[in-house]
């Protein structure tokens, strides 16, 4: 019995305090629609102070990679034609999951310096490496922060005259200058890809603040992107197509020469019925046939090589092509506002029923330890 006196005697403890705190914070009401009001004005100062940012998204569908039908009817062909042209897959390095990565690397940032972008009212035209370092805007207090920094570079570039200049002599993905660094570090923060593990989806966005530019670099990724893949899938059967086509010009080369010296010797011994002339001919004429039959072989198989090449170039379905967007991704100014909004009430509400309470503890504790 006591203890089920004690338990609603706390509870009633609690309910006192909660309403306690609730009187002493209406009671301070004004000083909270001070705090939200200041932070309603901060909280508009910085939502335009943002530049705008417009989102770009193209989503591309790679086509099915299945190795036992993507020959098709060429496999039959090379197998007619006694040419082993394996299952036509094979395994791939460069698999969906890794295409994050390619996109993000340096030489992949350093093909996109560039690429040509046109803003909105069609009044610039520059390279994308000249967009990033000269027309990306940062909010105000930016440059207040970052002036330390632009004192120490400005005394580093005194000390070290003998830095290069950028783009002097073309971009070194080995070896970047510091100022081609920040630009792919950029591009890193503004581009991005993801691709679905289920449906292998690949969702390529851009993030500019010129809508224009941004539809244009989504565009350039994602045509970029295509090309790297099909020059890696393709590049051994390209290798295979450039052997294939200097066996074909010696065995043509070996073939005509045979067949001239063939019809020759038959033009010269024209009626003669000797049979060491025959014996010759006979000889000439299989080191015809052979060098024709040769001939014939690696023709076939240089037909072979041009359509592996057009059978190992994958094809991706635009699900969703670059567009200009009409409004801003971000930032939200309805989102900063409540945040503030939110933070000033919870500070204040916090100072009204805590921070004072704190605060003059420790200064009567000041006080009693100098009095003592």
């Amino acid at each position: 019995m006591t203890d089920r006196n004690y338990d609603m005697n706390d509870t009633e403890d609690e309910g006192i305090d909660i309403v306690d705190m609730a009187k002493r914070l209406w009671a301070e009401r004004r000083m909270i629609f001070k705090w939200a009001g200041i932070a309603v004005v901060v909280a508009l100062v910085v939502g335009f102070s943002i530049p705008k940012e417009y989102t770009v998204t193209v989503k591309l569908a790679p086509e099915s990679s299945e190795g036992g039908s993507k020959m098709g009817g060429l496999g039959g062909l090379a197998s007619m034609a006694g040419i082993n042209l394996g299952n036509g897959g094979g395994a791939d390095a460069v698999y969906p999951d890794l295409y994050p990565d390619i996109v993000s690397s340096v030489p992949f940032a350093v093909k996109l310096f560039d690429v040509h972008v046109t803003d909105k009212a069609g009044k610039m035209d520059m390279r994308l490496y000249d967009y990033v370092d000269e027309e990306i805007k940062s909010p105000w207090w930016s440059s207040v922060t970052a002036l330390p920094g632009a004192a120490i570079g400005g005394l580093m570039s005194l000390i070290r005259s003998d830095e290069e200049s950028v783009g002097s002599e073309g971009v070194d993905p080995f070896r970047l200058s510091k100022d081609e660094n920040n630009i792919v570090m950029a591009l890193n923060d503004r581009i991005g890809v993801n691709v679905d593990s289920k449906t292998s989806v690949i969702t390529i966005s851009a993030t500019m603040q010129d809508p224009v530019v941004a539809a244009m670099v989504a565009d350039s990724v994602a045509a970029n992107l295509r090309e790297f893949i099909t020059e890696y899938r393709t590049n051994k059967a390209r290798q295979d197509l450039a052997y294939t086509q200097t066996l074909f010009d010696e065995a043509q080369a070996d073939y005509f020469s045979a067949q001239a010296r063939y019809a020759k010797y038959l033009d010269a011994n024209h009626g003669i019925v000797l049979r060491s002339v025959r014996t010759e001919e006979e000889r000439l004429q299989n080191e015809m046939n052979l060098a024709y039959s040769l001939y014939s072989q690696v023709a076939q198989q240089l037909q072979l090589a041009k359509a592996k090449i057009q059978e190992n170039t994958p094809v991706y379905a635009v699900l969703q092509p670059a567009t200009v967007p009409l409004r801003a991704s971000k930032p939200s100014k309805v989102m900063i506002l409540i945040g503030f909004v939110f933070l000033a009430v919870a500070g204040c509400s916090a100072w009204i029923l805590f921070g004072r309470d704190m605060l003059a503890q420790f200064r009567s504790g000041i006080t009693e330890t100098s009095g003592n």
